[in-house]
């Protein structure tokens, strides 16, 4: 967790971080001397306290563009007056604290914003742990595609293309080690092809015509793949 400080005034940020390590002394904590400096910054804190009086960009333009980047920081605002309160709401604030900064408020909503931060990153591991992914390589960049986003897979030119319905992603791999992690909702019709029983709509002898696109079905697997298509559909509840 990163924690991230605000303001154009140095005394107010050494102020605010001295509070921060009061409560949290084992968390990072980053300093920015004006809403450009954050702006431009590589990485973004996950909690971060923006003061909005601040020379261009002030704290409510810096607040919208960073909700263009990232819209799940938790912004806690700092400032001398309510004035900005209901535009606070416009860019999605945690909070809105007024100086002079109470101790024991501070130290209150910091302590919420952790939590939610902390509720966030549960949410977002058991999220994975329920979606199944396989991370391969595709011209330079690393990617994780979830299995259950395959509408079906083929062999072509030596490498494999995964199907999804927004887009074709190629990369070298074997698709006899790809059945074996896609699991039981996926079906090798043919040498070439692997498909997603939930992406099928119609087949026959020859062909299965899937929500994106087609795969052949080879002669001797045809009456497997009903069978096992079949058992995918009881399973399911729709059979």
């Amino acid at each position: 967790m990163q924690i991230g400080v605000c303001d154009d005034q140095k005394e107010i940020r050494e102020m605010i971080m001295d509070k921060v390590r009061r409560c949290y002394p084992t968390e990072g904590i980053t300093a920015y001397g004006s809403g450009r400096e954050l702006l431009d910054a590589r990485h973004l804190p996950d909690i971060l306290f923006l003061d909005i009086q601040m020379p261009e960009p002030d704290g409510m333009e810096t607040a919208r563009e960073l909700r263009k980047r990232d819209g799940q920081m938790i912004i806690i605002f700092v400032t001398v007056t309510e004035d900005y309160v209901f535009q606070a709401f416009d860019v999605g604030a945690f909070h809105y604290l007024v100086k002079p900064l109470e101790d024991e408020k501070f130290g209150e909503v910091l302590e919420k914003a952790v939590s939610q931060y902390k509720e966030r990153a549960l949410e977002g591991m058991g999220a994975r742990r329920e979606r199944p992914s396989l991370m391969i390589t595709s011209k330079g960049e690393h990617i994780t595609v979830p299995f259950e986003d395959i509408v079906y897979a083929e062999v072509f030119n030596r490498k494999i293309i995964l199907h999804t319905m927004d887009a074709d992603i190629e990369y070298y791999g074997k698709m006899k080690e790809l059945e074996k992690r896609a699991g039981e909702d996926f079906y090798r019709s043919h040498r070439a092809y692997l498909v997603n029983f939930n992406f099928v709509r119609r087949y026959n002898a020859a062909v299965i015509y899937l929500k994106k696109g087609q795969a052949l079905v080879a002669k001797q697997n045809y009456q497997d793949f009903v069978k096992c298509y079949l058992r995918f559909n009881q399973r399911k509840g729709k059979g």
